[in-house]
């Protein structure tokens, strides 16, 4: 009998007997790379994603594209199944996917995110970042860097063109990330956001405040308000600026991670990384936070 028949065989022993006697059957210990469901969009990525966007892409793009598409590899073969990229990542979308090429698509979640920009066709872009990413359709697109009061109004008609994209299967859900207060606001009640990616850490940095600056401490326990209602209303939430952009030492990347999941609720968490420790590490932290 191989290992994986073996465990399986265990637990059913285990269920059975429990069954027998009446006990209650445990449940399966939460982890870092279990696939999650991100709230009505039926979409399902691991709790732990793989992150391309470190200073604008920068940290990625200095290891090359052998040493990235080996740290890619490695997240994979380690059960991080979800990977983000952007369109204002430049080249990172590109060696993404030269590092992603011959890994069965079905496998993992791949997101992307486009910048709303004036002067600019939305569907053409649309196609230009499938066609960077060499991927015939997006699991997750947003629209990028949200940071007004009236991001939702303005944004019509991109939020049309993703719709369109949609139905032809090159998008299967939808959202925005924001930056600032005013900006954060507007994602409670919203009906079309299928998915918020919001900033979250237990010390504020570089998280949301009344500007959408990034130098400034944001409000804590708004954003955590904020988190609690969309999840609240369906909506599936992905973290980012975890870790504070790489400022925080390893005690405060451990309560950055328990707070996230414990005290803010979110679905997953997107961090970049530049060694295999780091990856090791931020699994190891999340699985601490789950225990």
């Amino acid at each position: 009998m191989d290992s994986l028949s073996r465990r399986s065989f265990i637990k059913a022993g285990v269920a059975a007997g429990a069954l027998a006697g009446g006990l209650p059957i445990p449940a399966e210990k939460a982890t870092a790379t279990e696939w999650v469901t991100l709230g009505r969009s039926g979409i399902k990525v691991t709790r732990l994603a793989f992150g391309t966007g470190t200073h604008g892409g920068r940290v990625q793009q200095d290891l090359g594209q052998e040493g990235f598409t080996k740290l890619v590899r490695y997240a994979y073969d380690r059960g991080i199944r979800f990977f983000e990229t952007s369109e204002s990542y430049d080249s990172s979308q590109q060696m993404l996917a030269t590092a992603l090429k011959g890994i069965p698509r079905e496998s993992y979640a791949l997101m992307s995110k486009v910048t709303t920009d004036d002067g600019v066709i939305p569907a053409a872009k649309l196609d230009e970042l499938r066609s960077n990413s060499s991927t015939d359709y997006f699991d997750i697109m947003l629209l990028h860097w949200q940071h007004t009061a009236t991001w939702f109004d303005d944004t019509k008609h991109w939020q049309d063109a993703v719709m369109q994209a949609q139905a032809k299967g090159h998008i299967k859900c939808h959202g925005a990330s924001v930056h600032g207060l005013p900006a954060l606001r507007q994602m409670p009640g919203n009906k079309w956001l299928d998915v918020a990616m919001i900033r979250m850490n237990h010390k504020g940095k570089i998280m949301d405040a009344e500007s959408y600056e990034m130098d400034q401490i944001g409000n804590v326990p708004e954003v955590v308000a904020h988190v609690k209602q969309v999840k609240k209303e369906g909506m599936g939430v992905i973290s980012m600026k975890l870790i504070g952009e790489g400022t925080f030492n390893h005690e405060d990347r451990q309560k950055a991670m328990r707070f996230a999941f414990r005290e803010a609720g979110v679905d997953t968490v997107t961090v970049g990384y530049k060694n295999t420790a780091e990856i090791d590490e931020a699994i190891d932290n999340l699985n601490l936070a789950l225990a």
